[in-house]
């Protein structure tokens, strides 16, 4: 139960405080927040909103996408939006909406292909290192989830998926950049598979969504993994990661408005009688996709090329350091900015206790340290991350 002193506490107080309290007081409560400025979040793939996107949230925060009859012009900003993320992904006629994150954008995706199929106790097949999001959906949505295992390169093993497959089989996932070691899945070979059995495929591109585009320009190994493959159905994408957009912003986006209606559900009360919504959420922020229109306006191809390059640039001086210290290895190679270090001679645990006591919030995933290097980390952060990973090393030998 709790105490009388907390009950007092959060009770709402009969007269109104000066802001300045308030203020005050919040300051003091979120002491213990970690801050991307730091430079010691080398775990989320989230960061600092861009300064241009937080003014434009600022500005239009009472838009709601839930009513667009009342904010019509909202509402057609957002599908701007969502062709311009198409465009990214190698489909401008691509339709979808901006939604609250990935999270959602999965669950939508696997409803459209549960509808679209129509078959009872329906499965979709997804690999073992897939996003929970998925087990959230195959609940809400009374599927089952078939998880396959990895190949030596940690990407769904192909052979494995085909082999899968049933009659009660609704959709493939495939990622494009695994949570855990961002690592993109054989997504060519899984479209040809979904083409010979006819099968509805998903891509979560939640993080890779604004990186893959842009590899070839930049001189890394390019990978197919969009619309340009002739079976991907639909992919989640979310620009409040490395698109730099505040929080909530994930994307959904449908080759085709025929896939999009299969989630299509009719509100009978809005301004201008009925009216359709393809989303989860009824009520939505205008704000989000306002100021994700607004980003990818100001930034461009060449300016997400730009970012995308500093994270990968970093990445690989951190890669440098790792193999530098005695003990410790890479899990695989870096597709992207996230890279898993692992040791055969200390438990790797002990070493992720060792930085979470020096304040650097990284995770553990299996048995491995995850880091990910986002628009927020910086050379200089590098530079002290290793040092301390070596010191820590180092005591730990001794």
């Amino acid at each position: 139960m709790p105490s009388e002193t907390s009950q007092k506490t959060n009770r709402i107080p009969e007269k109104g405080l000066p802001k300045n309290t308030i203020i005050q007081e919040l300051e003091a409560k979120l002491q213990r927040d970690l801050t991307y400025s730091s430079g010691k979040i080398l775990c989320s793939m989230c960061t600092s909103p861009h300064s241009f996107a937080k003014q434009i949230y600022r500005k239009y925060l009472e838009k709601n996408l839930g009513d667009p009859s009342l904010f019509p012009a909202s509402a057609e900003l957002e599908q701007e939006t969502v062709s311009m993320l198409g465009s990214l992904l190698s489909n401008p006629k691509a339709c979808g909406s901006i939604v609250s994150g990935g999270t959602e954008a999965n669950i939508i995706a696997l409803w459209a292909a549960r509808n679209l199929a129509k078959k009872a106790c329906g499965e979709v097949i997804v690999p073992v290192s897939t996003h929970h999001s998925f087990d959230k959906a195959s609940d809400l949505l009374n599927l089952k989830l078939i998880k396959v295992k990895l190949n030596s390169s940690y990407q769904m093993d192909v052979k494995a998926a085909e082999k899968a497959i049933t009659p009660k089989t609704v959709a493939i996932v495939g990622l494009a950049g695994s949570t855990g070691l961002g690592v993109v899945d054989p997504i060519r070979e899984l479209s040809e598979i979904a083409s010979e059995h006819n099968v509805y495929l998903h891509v979560d591109a939640a993080f890779g969504g604004f990186v893959l585009p842009f590899l070839k320009e930049l001189g890394y190994k390019p990978l197919d993994f969009d619309f340009r493959l002739p079976s991907v159905c639909s992919v989640t994408i979310d620009p409040h990661k490395m698109g730099l957009a505040p929080i909530p912003a994930g994307g959904i986006l449908f080759r085709d408005a025929k896939m999009s209606e299969a989630v299509s559900t009719k509100v009978p009360y809005l301004a201008e009688g009925e009216m359709k919504q393809s989303t989860l959420l009824g009520t939505r922020s205008g704000a989000s996709a306002v100021a994700v229109w607004a980003l990818l306006k100001h930034l461009g191809r060449a300016g997400y090329a730009s970012v995308v390059e500093r994270c990968l640039g970093l990445t690989w001086k951190l890669v440098e350091g790792i193999q530098r210290i005695d003990g410790l290895a890479l899990v695989t190679e870096p597709t992207m900015n996230i890279v898993g270090v692992k040791s055969d001679t200390v438990d790797v645990s002990l070493v992720f206790r060792e930085l979470r006591k020096r304040g650097w919030a990284v995770s553990l995933y299996l048995n491995c340290i995850r880091i990910v290097i986002m628009p927020h980390t910086k050379k200089s952060h590098i530079k002290r991350f290793l040092e301390d990973l070596q010191s820590i090393l180092e005591n730990l030998r001794t």
